[in-house]
């Protein structure tokens, strides 16, 4: 699994954990919709720390607590 996969389906995750639509996600990190349907549809190949970052807050969350899923301990995880 690629890493923009990865960061996609977390994100999935998270909205439905937390019972959270994709428009209050954008809200809470600044990450304007074109730059969030990218990412959601795994277009974006390069997602930078401080994207991650933005997601993170935009979850009321830590970088750390973001990353702390199944998902990116996987060994197959590729960097795209």
């Amino acid at each position: 699994m690629k890493i923009t996969s990865a960061v996609s389906r977390r994100i999935g995750k998270l909205l439905l954990e937390k019972n959270m639509s994709l428009y209050r996600l954008e809200q809470n990190s600044g990450i304007l919709h074109g730059a969030m349907m990218c990412i959601v549809k795994e277009k974006n190949k390069d997602i930078t720390l401080g994207t991650i970052y933005k997601l993170a807050r935009g979850f009321d969350m830590t970088m750390l607590e973001f990353l702390d899923d199944e998902i990116f301990r996987d060994e197959r995880l590729e960097i795209d």
